[in-house]
């Protein structure tokens, strides 16, 4: 029988990655009023921000939206879209205004958006809890705004829990206090 510390580190590899694959082809986690529109993913929070903002060339933000959207593409049967295009097709093209008053009343949701692309980007190298707090962050500003504000516009996926499991489960050091909690209450039934 394989070795706690083998069994967490596979788990903790096997959630970072379905971690970053939920991220990455932007799978609906949530929605919510944002910039262009409304947002479903944390990387569509996280480009909107970062084209209004210039922080970044717009090549950058392309190369984050890419992947969604040829997932997008292959999902609803449509071509692949184009590269060039890829601002258009998100409505991004008009972003570039002065912080907006909405982004600073979800400052959680934009927080944990930036935190939660980063950290399954960073999670591929070294399993870390910035994942795990971005979702956190995300979740607690998605729970403040349904409770404070009841509207039809915000609204949270059960994806979301699957990505709060998956973050949670790539934290190699809990994985491991898991499996040994687990293996104490089995030698107490025993």
């Amino acid at each position: 029988m394989a070795s706690s510390r083998k069994w967490a580190s596979f788990i903790s590899c096997i959630a970072s990655f379905m971690y970053f694959l939920l991220i990455i082809f932007q799978i609906p986690l949530f929605r919510v009023p944002c910039r262009f529109g409304i947002c479903k993913t944390p990387i569509e929070v996280t480009s909107s921000q970062l084209i209004a903002s210039e922080l970044f060339p717009t090549c950058v933000v392309k190369v984050l939206l890419y992947p969604g959207a040829i997932a997008n593409a292959i999902i609803k049967n449509r071509s692949f879209p184009s590269y060039g295009k890829l601002l258009k097709l998100y409505n991004l093209t008009n972003v570039r205004k002065p912080p907006a008053a909405s982004d600073l009343q979800r400052l959680e949701i934009l927080a944990g958006s930036y935190l939660a692309v980063v950290g399954a980007f960073i999670s591929l190298l070294r399993h870390g809890r910035m994942s795990l707090f971005g979702t956190m962050l995300i979740i607690w500003g998605l729970l403040r705004e349904i409770i404070m504000v009841p509207t039809k516009a915000i609204h949270m996926y059960p994806t979301m829990i699957v990505a709060m499991v998956c973050a949670f489960l790539s934290v190699r050091r809990d994985v491991r206090k898991l499996i040994h909690s687990c293996k104490a209450r089995r030698v107490k039934i025993l």
